[in-house]
């Protein structure tokens, strides 16, 4: 039998720690080359990156292993190495480096003995070592390479494969009674020891019918790469650990690696195992074991680091990972076995177990009329944002009952929204694990264990364990009290759910404890499959996107709220469409009321068009006296276009490059943001001519050099009229929306305004965008410029949500219009929008939103500007008001645009409960647009989560 290295025989294992200078001469001495070294970590070896002398570029990474090792066991790590780089092309695996005297592995005598050195390829790329956040791809990939890498070993076979490490997770119960008693701290040693007995008990049943086979399990965190450019890692180091164990054990160690990051939970690693068992399908005892395994490699984790330590303390390596390899520990045991087992099965698409039965008497027998409340996402009970009043339930119950019920209930496992007082930061803890009830009548449990403790009571029964939750404090009564609010969920096996859980593992503890609505005979109805996202997708053109590549169900707002379907509170930065807020009472009732009244085509004579005409006329300058109504922002500045060319009897219109203007024929032709657009520019018709963005933070001219954009746009409305084509108009934003948000030159809008109308020509003011107070100084973003100009184009805000827009201008040129023919629009300015218009008005108004913007958005830019100053990846904070841009770079010379990082930003907000969307032609710039409600405890809230992104990864 081949001489292996056997843990239980040498428990301590202290790492080589030869000197630079030694290491650089017997390198030297025996490879033949003179270098300079780096020192890397290592658990119980020592590594070095080693450079040929007087180069940057590395030569690769010097392994000493621990002299324990046999040379056996080292040509096994090479050997499993170069099997899987052979049989898994799509995985870059480092090889011995070929040296000047042939490959670069021999055995040193040092000063600490007969110690084996050998140089391994330094691949490209980095590790995602350290605690920062892993996304859900990155968490799929490193499951994916441990699928190919078990994959590619299943047959492999060497002499030493037999050898025992004590990471080898066959031995964590000989590895943790060794070292369970050699922990000093009591704390430590407790929360080890109740995790390995439990996980132990769970892997029992199934151990010995586990699969084994040769494998890497150390495919972790550390020993993952991925190549600069690329999001996910592609490439494997370190074989050392290679040894023959339970397959299983492959990705069960890849998965408790993932679990010290930074918002990682049991439920983040499924990506990890469903791409492992697409490559290596596990079986069903496999994914019995496989969750009892992560915690056993936790407490493994935990042990060996801190007896690692304890026997070297120089060992930085070691010492810095203990609070990692305890957080692992902590969040592999946050969960059930059985409900994390449950979860898994139905996360690989495996059959689900019935939900656990009732077996004990009906614990309250109630006699008489019995009532649900539905608290949900949807439900009427939440309107009006009384989702937000902590009393809203107990009102509804009270209702409820002085109507004649005997009992009032809000089922378990559905999710509730009412009563989240608290909304931000969001939480994904939105699914009650308890039915409430509420009865009419005090009722005494049946005979069982009743222990109180606070406002619990524990009732036992046989199998059957209810904690209710809502007793009067001091009681010692087995009776349930009336008119209270009681919450009774059910227990099993000592596992207690929390109140509340998330979706992710709300079946799987249901499937674990039951349904406590059972407890008092009611029938348990399983929550439907929400397949509204794959009708969306066979129903709608593909072209018409949606936000997010797994987005929530958005089915409630409220001011700056958006609530998905499972009762998730997001904070909804990005929506200026909801301009007053979403379901602004006001607005609701002002559409409703004349819903009741009237809705019917504008050409009918009503008096709403006329008084909301006029409210409109009146917040513009003098001369402002027409309004067109439109439904939609493309409409609108269709028709602006349309206007300026009956008006003038021209064909040709400037507009500004990278502006985005609509989807219609005239706005989408004078749109060339190539975000929206890859071909816009190339595919312009003849009549549109375009002039620089002036853009004075990206663009051709920036910081004072933006001063030379006005000069150069009024040469090329002076040139278009010298060669016999003088313009009918020039359009532009203006504030910069698509560059998010980034203010005009001084000045320049007046110089264009006056060249334009110096040839004939109309100016066209998209306020889409802007209009109506956003920018908190100025309610319109052209007074910004102290610019006015001939036609405005407005929408999104002014409808608050609903479908509306208006074009602004002079009577002498909406008059030309008839040389067109006639203008209508069936629903725009209809009776219901006409008052909805006016209601947004009114609360802009009353409310102050235009101030709230000045004073929020001011505060929110303040903030933004400080982040700038700490992380390197913000380039710029665009805008004004609540109309603002976060512009996201790679290099702060170059300005090379951070697209990648953006996209990934924004995802990772939207884990962290914040809406947010890049804009801009390289999409790089977060668009900051929320309902002019937003507060400053908002603002604070996006900001924070955004520096936590920024700052633990993305």
């Amino acid at each position: 039998m081949t001489d292996v290295f056997d843990y239980f025989a040498q428990v301590d294992l202290p790492t080589p720690t030869l000197s630079d200078d030694e290491v650089r001469r017997l390198f030297a001495e025996v490879f033949g080359i003179d270098i300079d070294v780096q020192a890397l970590g290592s658990q119980q070896d020592q590594n070095f990156r080693v450079f040929a002398c007087g180069s940057a570029e590395p030569l690769g990474v010097l392994k000493l292993s621990n002299p324990v090792f046999s040379e056996a066991e080292i040509d096994m790590q090479d050997a499993a190495a170069a099997v899987v780089a052979d049989r898994s092309a799509q995985v870059r695996v480092p090889r011995i480096v070929e040296g000047p005297r042939g490959p670069m592995s021999a055995w040193w005598e040092s000063s600490q003995g007969r110690i084996h050195a050998r140089v391994i390829e330094n691949i490209a790329g980095r590790t995602l070592t350290g605690s920062g956040y892993l996304s859900s791809a990155v968490v799929e990939a490193m499951g994916a390479l441990a699928g190919a890498v078990s994959l590619s070993l299943a047959d492999f076979a060497h002499p030493a494969s037999g050898r025992v490490l004590q990471w080898n997770l066959q031995h964590a119960a000989r590895v943790i009674d060794t070292l369970l008693p050699l922990e000093p701290d009591a704390a430590v040693r407790g929360a080890a020891h109740r995790a390995a007995d439990a996980a132990l008990a769970a892997l029992a049943p199934v151990a010995d019918a586990l699969p084994v086979q040769a494998g890497h399990f150390d495919v972790t965190d550390d020993n993952v790469l991925r190549a600069d450019g690329n999001a996910v890692p592609d490439a494997i180091i370190d074989f050392g650990d290679v040894c023959a164990s339970w397959r299983v054990g492959e990705i069960a160690v890849t998965v408790s690696s993932v679990l010290h990051h930074d918002g990682a939970s049991p439920e983040t690693t499924l990506p990890a195992i469903r791409a492992f068992d697409q490559l290596r399908a596990l079986s069903d005892d496999e994914i019995t074991a496989l969750w009892p395994l992560v915690v056993l490699r936790g407490v493994v984790l935990v042990l060996s680091g801190r007896a690692q330590v304890r026997l070297d303390d120089e060992n930085l390596y070691a010492s810095t990972a203990l609070e990692r390899e305890f957080r692992i520990l902590e969040q592999a045991a946050s969960v059930p076995l059985a409900v994390m087992t449950a979860t898994i099965r139905a996360a690989l698409g495996r059959r689900s177990r019935p939900d656990r039965a009732w077996t004990g008497p009906q614990l309250v027998p109630v006699v008489g009329p019995r009532v649900e409340l539905d608290a949900s996402t949807e439900s009427p009970l939440n309107d009006d944002g009384a989702w937000l009043d902590p009393t809203a339930l107990d009102a509804a119950a009270t209702a409820a009952l002085d109507a004649g019920a005997a009992a009032v209930t809000v089922p378990a496992w559905r999710a509730q929204l009412t009563g989240t007082v608290d909304p931000l930061p969001s939480t994904t803890a939105t699914i009650p694990t308890g039915v409430t009830l509420w009865l009419d009548q005090p009722a005494p449990l049946p005979p069982g264990e009743v222990v109180h403790d606070g406002d619990a009571l524990t009732w036992t029964s046989g199998d059957e364990t209810v904690i209710v939750t809502g007793m009067p404090v001091g009681s010692a009564s087995p009776v349930l009290p009336s008119r209270r609010r009681l919450v009774l969920r059910r227990a099993a096996g000592g596992d207690v759910p929390p109140l509340r859980v998330s979706p992710s593992l709300a079946a799987a503890w249901r499937q674990v404890v039951g349904d406590p609505g059972a407890a008092l005979g009611l029938t348990a109805v399983p929550p439907p499959a929400d397949d509204a996202l794959d009708r969306r997708h066979a129903v709608l053109a593909e072209v018409q996107e949606h936000y997010y590549a797994a987005p929530p169900r958005i089915e409630r707002g409220w001011r700056e709220y958006l609530i998905d379907v499972d009762g998730r509170v997001y904070l909804d930065m990005v929506n200026n469409v909801a301009s007053v807020g979403h379901a602004h009472p006001h607005v609701v009732t002002a559409g409703a009321r004349q819903m009741h009244l009237l809705n019917t085509n504008s050409r009918f004579h009503y008096r709403a068009i006329a008084d909301y005409a006029e409210r409109i006329a009146a917040t513009l300058p003098d001369g402002f006296d027409t309004v067109f109504f439109v439904n939609s922002g493309s409409e609108a500045t269709d028709l602006a276009i349309r206007l300026a060319m009956a008006a003038t009897g021209r064909p040709d219109i400037v507009a500004m490059r990278e502006a985005y203007h609509g989807w219609t024929y005239a706005s989408d032709a004078v749109s060339t943001s190539i975000a929206d657009n890859p071909f816009a520019l190339e595919t312009r018709p003849a009549w549109v001519h375009t002039v620089d963005a002036a853009n004075s933070y990206r663009g051709r001219h920036r910081g004072a050099d933006a001063e030379k954009y006005a000069p150069e746009a009024v040469a090329v409305i002076d040139e278009l009229a010298a060669s016999g084509r003088p313009p009918a108009g020039f359009i532009a934003e203006p504030y910069f929306g698509n560059a998010g948000g980034v203010a005009l030159p001084d000045g320049y809008l007046s110089a264009v305004y006056a060249a334009i109308r110096s040839h004939g020509g109309l100016a066209i003011a998209d306020e889409v965008q802007v209009g109506y107070g956003r920018l908190g100084e100025w309610f319109w973003g052209f007074q910004q410029q102290g610019a006015v100009p001939d036609i405005v184009a407005v929408a999104k805000s002014i409808g608050g949500g609903h479908p509306l827009g208006a074009v602004i201008t002079r009577r002498e040129i909406a008059d030309r219009y008839r040389t067109q023919g006639y203008f209508f629009s069936s629903t725009g300015g209809s009776p219901v929008s006409a008052a909805i218009g006016m209601a947004v008005l009114d609360v802009i108004a009353q409310e102050g939103l235009q101030e709230n913007a000045r004073v929020v958005g001011g505060h929110l830019k303040r903030r933004l500007e400080e982040l700038a100053g700490v992380h390197a990846l913000i380039g710029a904070v665009h805008g004004s008001g609540l109309y603002l841009g976060l512009e996201f770079v790679r290099d702060r010379e170059t300005l090379e645009p951070a697209t990648a990082e953006t996209a990934a930003i924004c995802d990772r907000l939207l884990e962290l409960g914040v809406v947010m969307q890049p804009t801009g032609d390289h999409q790089n710039v977060l668009k900051i647009k929320p309902p002019l409600v937003t507060t400053r405890a908002s603002v604070d809230v996006f900001v924070d989560a955004l520096d936590h992104v920024l700052t633990t990864g993305f």
